[in-house]
């Protein structure tokens, strides 16, 4: 897996693993080019359909920023489910 890699989607049973620490990355990396939004937009696009997310290295989420555009991007779909 690349180290910026930080979405794994199972289609099998519409679920999706995110790695906070490789988002943290790609959001530092985003921050640094003014790509801030699209990486976003684009991981909202990648969980559409998707029925759970488990979050993984969630200590990674302590920027407040990073935090706040996951949650939204987390709440955009009502059905999906935070799983443990």
């Amino acid at each position: 897996m690349n180290r910026r890699d930080f979405l794994t989607l199972n289609t099998r049973d519409r679920s999706a693993v995110v790695s906070c620490e490789q988002l943290y990355m790609r959001y530092v990396d985003a921050e640094a080019d003014g790509t801030t939004a699209e990486l976003f937009d684009r991981l909202s696009r990648d969980l559409r359909g998707v029925g759970a997310v488990r979050l993984t290295d969630t200590s990674w989420l302590s920027c407040e920023d990073l935090r706040k555009r996951l949650d939204a991007v987390l709440a955009q779909d009502s059905q999906r489910q935070l799983a443990d």
